[in-house]
């Protein structure tokens, strides 16, 4: 039997979030019954809202960084019992049988992963995210969230967190290595804790000095305003790797001068328009541009357990259901430190 959660979704494109009902699909012998108790907001959300990437479906209930208790299983599932601690991040299946999937990266899917809210299924519904009080989902796509987390504070470890975590690990960040983070937002935050804790020497790289304190303070050596041209001058060939977090269009060439020999930049952010790069920037001295998308259900399990083992969690601020609108133009506006979280419980209880 299909159930009925209340949940915040965009009727239309770049419509204002509205408080409605959706419906969730009856539970399967692999899937797991889960109340929802917080949901970050992630950018990505309000590009998609807002119609920025195009071909959304709406009405659109967004939200891909859930927390919250099992409340029922179906007749098959075996890692889950009612009252875990989970959460849901970017996806909630893929083909299960492409390398990619065999491999534990289902992140890459090459049928496609199926994305936790707006993605359409085969029988043609389109799926609904996070801003809810409840959600159905495989076993196999959900995850455990130790005791030694918050469940409002995990929440952002499921986009955000796995999103800075999966490249760090891929290109071994750790002690020896000189790590620099571009922007010191939600993903931002997370790559220096993650950055410092993994071992690493940690720079971040942020327009101005305005959050100096908080990038030392979660682990940075060092901290400079990429608005003052000396800065570019002072780090030249200093980073094995930079992990650029902003969604902006950056002067690609320039972030490239500052990696030493055989170091990488990684893109995890989004930015609106295609990035140029010359080619001398990439040949002298052999460094390399990359990308990275979250990450596949192990390594997002094991991301967890590492913020748990080592008291890291994203830094957040607490909102209503009746604030989202509001977070999202602060989001735009940069006035955020360093993730809004929405408590579900207030889609319960508000009129």
């Amino acid at each position: 039997m299909t159930t009925t959660a209340i949940a915040y979704a965009a009727p239309a494109a770049k419509a204002p979030l509205e408080k409605t009902t959706i419906t969730r699909r009856e539970l399967g012998p692999h899937d797991v019954a889960i109340d929802i108790a917080y949901a970050g907001i992630c950018h990505s959300d309000i590009h998609t809202v807002r119609d920025e990437w195009g071909q959304a479906h709406y009405p659109l209930t967004p939200g891909h960084e859930i927390s919250g208790h099992v409340t029922a299983v179906g007749a098959d599932v075996s890692r889950y019992a009612v009252g875990d601690r989970v959460g849901v991040g970017v996806m909630v299946d893929s083909c299960r049988e492409c390398p990619a999937c065999r491999d534990g990266e289902e992140n890459y899917c090459e049928e496609g992963m199926v994305g936790t809210y707006d993605a359409e299924l085969p029988n043609g519904e389109i799926t609904q995210g996070g801003y809810s009080t409840a959600i159905v989902v495989d076993e196999n796509y959900v995850l455990r969230i130790p005791e030694g987390l918050d469940l409002d504070a995990a929440a952002p470890l499921l986009c955000a967190g796995i999103t800075v975590y999966s490249p760090l690990r891929h290109w071994k960040a750790g002690p020896g290595t000189r790590v620099a983070v571009i922007g010191l937002g939600g993903l931002g935050h997370m790559a220096v804790k993650f950055a410092a804790a993994l071992g690493a020497e940690v720079t971040v790289l942020s327009q101005s000095l305005s959050k100096e304190a908080d990038g030392r303070r979660m682990g940075a050596a060092h901290y400079y305003a990429t608005n003052d041209p000396a800065t570019f001058e002072t780090c030249k060939r200093s980073f094995d790797l930079i992990i650029n977090t902003v969604s902006a269009n950056l002067d690609i060439d320039d972030y490239l001068e500052l990696l030493d020999r055989n170091g990488t930049l990684v893109e995890v952010g989004l930015p609106e328009n295609p990035i140029p790069v010359k080619a001398g920037s990439l040949i002298n001295p052999r460094v390399s541009l990359s990308g990275s998308m979250i990450g596949g259900i192990a390594e997002t399990q094991e991301m967890l357990d590492f913020a748990a083992a080592h008291g890291l969690a994203s830094e957040i601020e607490v909102i209503s259901g009746e604030q989202i609108n509001e977070a999202y133009d602060r989001v735009v506006a940069s006035d955020v430190r360093f993730r809004f979280v929405i408590d579900i419980d207030t889609l319960r209880t508000a009129h």
